[in-house]
């Protein structure tokens, strides 16, 4: 018997996983006035999947930075980023919260033989781990193939980098035909539909189960609270199925 290929799931983490509120803005103003000396009067969109460096991009754009000033500002923003989550580690876990279903879907992922976790976002890799651990959720991943926005800030570009770490750790090859994305918003879809990966949007951030299904996605969930259904809905998106 031809022994079947594993599938490797790339979780988002913003509103699938877990919900941090406004500590990513206040993050972002911290940074901000850090690297420009006043404070920033217009803040990044919540819940677009908009990858970091862009988001800082366009905030100093937005709030007046001189265009050739922005590209230096930027890296400077992106170093910075982590450093100043770190500060709100306490605030992660008081004001924060998982979201329903969360856990229970990331260890049904996690126990299943056939399926590698990891993760694609658009966070940087710093701030992505801070969440995760702030939630105990890093036991649930395997955070050392993930793909993050300090890789490439084209989110799409994460999919290829995450299956090509993934295929080097596991000995696998990670194609459209074996991987799986599970995230909530626009962004996720569109990373999946030119990154190479179906997806499974859920309907737990800022965007309706109606635009998710419209952008393009596989399959559209509620939640994370039917953990039959979801394994069931990657196993339907893979060309070799999961079950045993």
């Amino acid at each position: 018997m031809t022994e079947i290929e594993p599938v490797l799931v790339l979780w988002d983490i913003d509103r699938t996983l877990l919900y941090v509120g406004d500590i990513d803005r206040q993050v972002y103003r911290e940074a901000f006035a850090e690297v420009v000396g006043r404070p920033a009067e217009r803040l990044p969109a919540r819940g677009t999947g908009v990858t970091m460096p862009l988001a800082i991009r366009d905030l100093l754009l937005d709030n007046g930075v001189p265009k050739g000033e922005v590209p230096e500002l930027a890296v400077t923003m992106v170093e910075l980023l982590p450093r100043f989550l770190a500060k709100h580690t306490e605030d992660l876990r008081s004001e924060g919260i998982l979201m329903p279903g969360a856990v229970d879907a990331l260890r049904a992922v996690d126990e299943h033989p056939r399926l590698i976790p990891t993760v694609v976002t658009g966070n940087l890799k710093g701030n992505a781990l801070l969440k995760l651990d702030a939630f105990e959720l890093t036991a649930f991943v395997d955070t050392e193939v993930g793909g993050y926005a300090s890789d490439d800030d084209h989110r799409p570009s994460l999919v290829g980098i995450a299956q090509k770490r993934a295929g080097a750790k596991s000995g696998n090859n990670f194609t459209r035909a074996n991987t799986v994305i599970i995230g909530d918003s626009l962004e996720d879809v569109r990373t999946g539909r030119e990154g190479g990966s179906p997806v499974i949007a859920v309907a737990s951030g800022k965007t309706t189960a109606t635009q998710l299904q419209e952008a393009g996605a596989d399959v559209v969930l509620k939640g994370l609270e039917d953990v039959p259904r979801l394994m069931d809905a990657i196993a339907r998106v893979t060309v070799r199925r999961i079950q045993p």
